[in-house]
Protein backbone atom coordinates (compact mmCIF):
# COMPACT_ATOMS: atom_id res chain seq x y z
CA UNK A 1 0.00 0.00 0.00
CA UNK A 2 2.65 2.48 0.99
CA UNK A 3 6.85 1.79 0.13
CA UNK A 4 9.10 4.21 1.60
CA UNK A 5 12.67 3.55 0.27
CA UNK A 6 15.60 5.55 1.37
CA UNK A 7 13.85 8.30 2.63
CA UNK A 8 16.49 11.12 4.16
CA UNK A 9 15.20 15.00 5.36
CA UNK A 10 17.34 17.12 6.42
CA UNK A 11 16.56 20.89 8.27
CA UNK A 12 18.39 23.90 8.73
CA UNK A 13 18.80 24.51 12.96
CA UNK A 14 18.54 27.72 14.58
CA UNK A 15 22.23 27.80 14.55
CA UNK A 16 22.62 27.59 10.30
CA UNK A 17 23.93 24.22 10.80
CA UNK A 18 22.33 21.02 8.73
CA UNK A 19 19.96 18.64 11.28
CA UNK A 20 19.57 15.44 10.24
CA UNK A 21 15.57 14.37 11.26
CA UNK A 22 15.59 11.08 8.90
CA UNK A 23 18.00 8.80 7.54
CA UNK A 24 17.20 6.07 5.04
CA UNK A 25 14.21 4.88 6.38
CA UNK A 26 12.61 2.09 4.69
CA UNK A 27 8.80 1.24 5.64
CA UNK A 28 6.37 -0.67 4.32
CA UNK A 29 2.63 0.13 5.33
CA UNK A 30 0.13 -2.54 4.58
CA UNK A 31 -3.34 -2.38 3.15
CA UNK A 32 -5.89 -2.00 5.86
CA UNK A 33 -3.23 -1.73 8.05
CA UNK A 34 -2.94 -0.23 11.54
CA UNK A 35 0.33 0.94 11.99
CA UNK A 36 1.40 2.79 15.06
CA UNK A 37 4.45 4.72 14.90
CA UNK A 38 6.68 5.50 18.69
CA UNK A 39 9.98 6.72 19.20
CA UNK A 40 12.38 9.32 21.20
CA UNK A 41 11.15 12.99 21.04
CA UNK A 42 12.83 14.61 18.14
CA UNK A 43 13.15 11.23 16.03
CA UNK A 44 11.66 12.33 13.26
CA UNK A 45 8.11 11.00 13.47
CA UNK A 46 5.90 13.99 12.53
CA UNK A 47 8.42 14.49 9.88
CA UNK A 48 7.70 11.09 8.44
CA UNK A 49 4.33 11.27 8.75
CA UNK A 50 3.98 14.80 6.58
CA UNK A 51 6.00 13.67 3.82
CA UNK A 52 3.95 10.62 3.34
CA UNK A 53 1.14 13.24 3.64
CA UNK A 54 2.35 15.12 0.74
CA UNK A 55 2.90 18.20 3.10
CA UNK A 56 6.48 18.89 3.10
CA UNK A 57 9.31 17.55 0.44
CA UNK A 58 12.63 15.58 1.32
CA UNK A 59 15.57 15.44 0.01
CA UNK A 60 16.06 11.95 -1.17
CA UNK A 61 14.12 8.61 -1.79
CA UNK A 62 10.38 7.55 -2.49
CA UNK A 63 7.24 7.50 -1.42
CA UNK A 64 4.52 5.59 -3.08
CA UNK A 65 1.45 5.08 -2.03
CA UNK A 66 -0.75 1.85 -4.80
CA UNK A 67 2.54 2.32 -7.13
CA UNK A 68 1.82 6.18 -7.71
CA UNK A 69 5.03 8.22 -6.24
CA UNK A 70 3.94 10.88 -3.51
CA UNK A 71 4.64 14.37 -5.26
CA UNK A 72 2.14 16.37 -2.78
CA UNK A 73 -1.23 16.49 -0.95
CA UNK A 74 -3.63 13.77 -2.62
CA UNK A 75 -7.32 13.04 -2.28
CA UNK A 76 -6.29 9.46 -1.14
CA UNK A 77 -4.70 11.00 2.51
CA UNK A 78 -6.44 12.63 5.11
CA UNK A 79 -4.31 13.90 8.10
CA UNK A 80 -5.41 14.39 11.59
CA UNK A 81 -3.50 16.52 13.70
CA UNK A 82 -2.67 17.14 17.53
CA UNK A 83 -3.89 20.53 17.51
CA UNK A 84 -7.06 19.86 16.14
CA UNK A 85 -6.86 22.81 12.90
CA UNK A 86 -10.46 23.44 13.18
CA UNK A 87 -11.81 26.88 11.49
CA UNK A 88 -12.74 28.67 14.65
CA UNK A 89 -15.58 30.70 12.48
CA UNK A 90 -17.03 27.81 11.42
CA UNK A 91 -19.73 25.56 12.66
CA UNK A 92 -18.79 21.53 13.31
CA UNK A 93 -21.03 20.70 10.24
CA UNK A 94 -19.20 22.93 8.33
CA UNK A 95 -15.85 21.85 9.39
CA UNK A 96 -16.54 18.34 9.10
CA UNK A 97 -18.11 19.24 5.67
CA UNK A 98 -14.86 21.36 4.36
CA UNK A 99 -12.51 18.83 2.61
CA UNK A 100 -16.11 17.89 0.50
CA UNK A 101 -16.65 21.91 -0.60
CA UNK A 102 -13.38 22.36 -1.59
CA UNK A 103 -13.42 18.67 -3.94
CA UNK A 104 -16.32 20.70 -5.31
CA UNK A 105 -19.33 18.00 -4.16
CA UNK A 106 -22.55 20.25 -3.71
CA UNK A 107 -24.28 21.48 -0.18
CA UNK A 108 -26.72 18.68 0.05
CA UNK A 109 -24.45 15.59 -0.38
CA UNK A 110 -21.64 17.22 1.71
CA UNK A 111 -23.82 18.13 4.28
CA UNK A 112 -26.06 14.71 4.53
CA UNK A 113 -22.34 13.19 4.53
CA UNK A 114 -21.25 14.93 7.25
CA UNK A 115 -24.01 14.46 9.87
CA UNK A 116 -23.96 10.96 9.34
CA UNK A 117 -19.84 11.50 10.35
CA UNK A 118 -20.79 13.84 12.93
CA UNK A 119 -23.41 10.90 14.12
CA UNK A 120 -20.71 8.24 13.82
CA UNK A 121 -18.05 10.43 16.42
CA UNK A 122 -20.80 11.30 18.48
CA UNK A 123 -21.95 14.76 18.51
CA UNK A 124 -25.41 14.90 16.90
CA UNK A 125 -26.37 17.86 17.91
CA UNK A 126 -23.63 19.88 17.88
CA UNK A 127 -24.06 20.51 14.23
CA UNK A 128 -24.04 24.73 14.87
CA UNK A 129 -21.67 24.88 17.32
CA UNK A 130 -18.18 26.44 16.79
CA UNK A 131 -14.96 25.23 17.91
CA UNK A 132 -14.82 27.72 20.84
CA UNK A 133 -18.00 25.79 22.65
CA UNK A 134 -16.40 22.64 22.26
CA UNK A 135 -14.37 20.38 24.77
CA UNK A 136 -11.20 19.41 23.40
CA UNK A 137 -12.37 15.76 22.90
CA UNK A 138 -15.09 17.19 21.26
CA UNK A 139 -12.87 18.91 19.23
CA UNK A 140 -10.96 16.23 18.01
CA UNK A 141 -14.01 13.94 17.50
CA UNK A 142 -14.48 16.77 14.51
CA UNK A 143 -11.50 16.63 13.60
CA UNK A 144 -11.56 12.89 12.75
CA UNK A 145 -14.61 12.80 11.25
CA UNK A 146 -13.85 15.51 8.58
CA UNK A 147 -10.94 13.58 7.76
CA UNK A 148 -12.81 10.46 6.94
CA UNK A 149 -15.49 12.78 5.16
CA UNK A 150 -13.47 12.24 1.98
CA UNK A 151 -13.27 8.86 1.67
CA UNK A 152 -9.33 8.61 2.39
CA UNK A 153 -7.51 5.46 1.14
CA UNK A 154 -4.94 6.23 4.00
CA UNK A 155 -5.99 8.04 7.49
CA UNK A 156 -2.66 9.75 8.98
CA UNK A 157 -3.09 10.62 12.85
CA UNK A 158 -0.15 12.86 14.46
CA UNK A 159 -0.45 11.97 17.98
CA UNK A 160 -4.44 12.93 17.69
CA UNK A 161 -5.26 12.44 21.47
CA UNK A 162 -2.16 14.05 22.59
CA UNK A 163 -3.69 17.47 24.09
CA UNK A 164 -6.71 15.88 25.58
CA UNK A 165 -7.29 14.66 29.17
CA UNK A 166 -6.86 10.84 29.86
CA UNK A 167 -10.19 9.80 30.66
CA UNK A 168 -11.48 11.49 26.69
CA UNK A 169 -8.29 9.94 25.37
CA UNK A 170 -9.37 6.45 26.34
CA UNK A 171 -12.43 6.86 24.73
CA UNK A 172 -11.78 8.55 22.01
CA UNK A 173 -9.40 5.67 21.69
CA UNK A 174 -12.11 2.81 21.99
CA UNK A 175 -14.35 5.17 18.98
CA UNK A 176 -11.50 5.32 16.80
CA UNK A 177 -11.01 1.10 17.21
CA UNK A 178 -14.73 1.00 16.52
CA UNK A 179 -14.73 3.22 13.62
CA UNK A 180 -11.47 1.24 11.75
CA UNK A 181 -12.93 -1.83 12.96
CA UNK A 182 -15.73 -1.13 10.35
CA UNK A 183 -14.52 1.29 7.66
CA UNK A 184 -10.64 -0.71 7.67
CA UNK A 185 -8.72 2.28 6.41
CA UNK A 186 -4.66 1.94 6.22
CA UNK A 187 -3.83 4.24 9.12
CA UNK A 188 -0.26 5.56 10.44
CA UNK A 189 -0.76 6.91 13.75
CA UNK A 190 2.30 8.61 15.80
CA UNK A 191 2.31 8.44 19.12
CA UNK A 192 4.62 9.03 22.43
CA UNK A 193 1.98 6.25 24.31
CA UNK A 194 3.93 2.40 24.82
CA UNK A 195 0.12 1.87 25.93
CA UNK A 196 -1.63 3.65 23.28
CA UNK A 197 0.62 2.03 20.47
CA UNK A 198 0.35 -1.69 21.39
CA UNK A 199 -3.61 -1.48 22.38
CA UNK A 200 -4.41 0.24 18.49
CA UNK A 201 -1.72 -0.96 16.33
CA UNK A 202 -1.43 -4.20 14.36
CA UNK A 203 2.39 -3.52 14.48
CA UNK A 204 4.77 -1.09 16.47
CA UNK A 205 7.31 0.78 14.31
CA UNK A 206 9.90 1.76 16.77
CA UNK A 207 12.23 4.69 15.46
CA UNK A 208 15.42 5.60 16.91
CA UNK A 209 16.45 8.68 17.97
CA UNK A 210 17.47 11.69 15.89
CA UNK A 211 18.58 11.08 12.92
CA UNK A 212 15.35 8.89 12.52
CA UNK A 213 15.85 5.72 11.00
CA UNK A 214 13.15 2.14 11.82
CA UNK A 215 15.13 0.37 14.62
CA UNK A 216 12.92 -2.41 14.86
CA UNK A 217 8.87 -3.30 13.91
CA UNK A 218 7.09 -5.01 16.73
CA UNK A 219 4.00 -7.54 15.88
CA UNK A 220 1.17 -6.85 18.34
CA UNK A 221 -0.39 -10.63 18.28
CA UNK A 222 -3.48 -9.26 20.06
CA UNK A 223 -7.28 -10.53 18.62
CA UNK A 224 -9.14 -7.69 16.77
CA UNK A 225 -11.97 -6.73 17.10
CA UNK A 226 -10.38 -5.05 20.50
CA UNK A 227 -12.74 -2.02 21.34
CA UNK A 228 -15.34 -4.67 22.71
CA UNK A 229 -13.38 -5.07 25.89
CA UNK A 230 -10.28 -2.77 25.86
CA UNK A 231 -10.54 -3.41 30.07
CA UNK A 232 -9.80 -6.89 29.74
CA UNK A 233 -6.84 -6.44 26.55
CA UNK A 234 -5.24 -4.38 29.05
CA UNK A 235 -4.71 -6.77 31.34
CA UNK A 236 -3.68 -9.40 29.61
CA UNK A 237 0.22 -10.81 30.05
CA UNK A 238 1.21 -10.28 26.00
CA UNK A 239 -0.18 -6.83 26.85
CA UNK A 240 1.61 -5.92 29.12
CA UNK A 241 4.92 -7.54 27.92
CA UNK A 242 4.72 -6.02 24.29
CA UNK A 243 4.47 -2.38 26.78
CA UNK A 244 7.01 -3.05 28.89
CA UNK A 245 9.45 -4.51 26.19
CA UNK A 246 9.07 -1.33 23.94
CA UNK A 247 9.68 0.94 27.24
CA UNK A 248 13.04 -0.97 27.76
CA UNK A 249 14.11 -0.32 24.20
CA UNK A 250 12.91 3.48 24.36
CA UNK A 251 15.05 3.53 27.66
CA UNK A 252 18.14 2.26 25.77
CA UNK A 253 17.69 4.73 23.39
CA UNK A 254 17.59 7.72 25.77
CA UNK A 255 20.54 6.12 28.10
CA UNK A 256 22.19 5.66 24.41
CA UNK A 257 22.15 9.57 23.91
CA UNK A 258 22.51 10.93 27.09
CA UNK A 259 25.43 13.09 27.48
CA UNK A 260 28.23 11.45 29.56
CA UNK A 261 28.80 12.46 33.12
CA UNK A 262 32.36 14.39 33.49
CA UNK A 263 34.81 13.16 35.29
CA UNK A 264 35.35 14.85 39.07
Amino acid sequence: MIEIRGLRKTFTGQDGGAVEALHDVDLDVRRNEFLTVLGPSGCGKTTLLKAVAGLIPWDGGDIVIDGEPVRGPGPDRSMVFQNFALLPWATVLDNVAFGLRMRGVGRAEREERARELIGMVGLSGFETKRPGELSGGMQQRVGIARALAVRPQVLLMDEPFGAVDEQTRRLLQEELLSIWEEHRLTVVFITHSMEEAVLLGDRVVLMSARPGQIAEIVPIPLERPRSNDVGALERSSRYVEITAYLWDRLRDMHEEHRPAKAAR
